[in-house]
């Protein structure tokens, strides 16, 4: 139910065997579970091997922004759903970092979720590539060090619909219904069909339930749909859930 589920054990990831790499890239950690962000670090965080220095961790939009303003990273390590507006939300705070003549910031999507509208979306705020979290320890550092050079990096089959979606100047949106709907109200949509309870929805995003409740409503009334049974299996058909 949770983003927990499909998350790679840090004990059983392979240990990268990267040597020694003579350069060095500064990154900061985003992800809501601490306990992945603490497997991360310790599957590329051995500077001395990786080349990989973790100079920051974050939670939450608001806490990723301050971190990342703070530390001006190379990388930040972004994932898609983040309590306080989504990596989008963190992409749209930091514009101005990643369009820095200096040292522009870059942003890699590490993501458990492989869904079109999560990659396109990341994409589209400014993200240089998303890879998922089945990646190993190697490739995750081999990423980072060609997102810190400029280069686009995507898991194999992510690379697909990404060049599908912008294969064509006049391509039209990617979900015209999904489109009518707002950032928050899409994060409560996700969670809705996830099965979260109202309680725990508001308390996950730092709203009131009320306010969950009419974001509910909202979206019901965009999508035409009249209980959370019907708004669940419409969330499941366009895998965003």
């Amino acid at each position: 139910m949770s983003d927990e589920q499909g998350k790679p054990d840090a004990t059983e990831a392979s240990a990268p065997e990267t040597e020694p790499v003579g350069r060095h890239a500064r990154v900061v950690l985003v992800d809501d579970h601490r306990m992945f962000r603490t497997g991360v670090q310790a599957e590329i965080g051995r500077t001395e091997t990786t080349g990989v220095e973790v100079v920051g961790e974050a939670a939450d939009v608001d806490q990723a922004v301050t971190v990342i303003t703070a530390t001006r990273p190379e990388v930040v390590l972004l994932d898609v759903h983040l309590p306080g507006g989504g990596g989008v939300e963190v992409l749209r705070r930091c514009a101005p970092l990643m369009a820095a003549a200096d040292n522009p910031v870059r942003f890699l999507a590490l993501s458990v979720s492989d869904a079109a509208e999560d990659v396109i979306g990341v994409i589209r705020g400014g993200a240089r590539g998303y890879v998922t979290k089945t990646i190993t320890g190697t490739d995750l550092v081999d990423s980072i060090f060609r997102v810190q050079d400029g280069d686009a990096v995507f898991s194999p089959r992510l690379a697909g619909f990404v060049l599908d979606a912008f294969a064509s100047t006049d391509a039209p949106p990617v979900d015209e219904d999904l489109d009518r709907l707002t950032q928050r109200e899409r994060e409560v949509l996700r969670l809705i069909a996830r099965g979260y309870a109202y309680k725990e929805i508001a308390k996950q995003l730092f709203i009131s339930v009320k306010t969950v409740e009419s974001h509910v409503s909202a979206v019901l009334r965009k999508l035409q749909l009249s209980n959370r049974h019907e708004l669940t299996r419409w969330a499941t058909a366009r895998r965003l859930v």
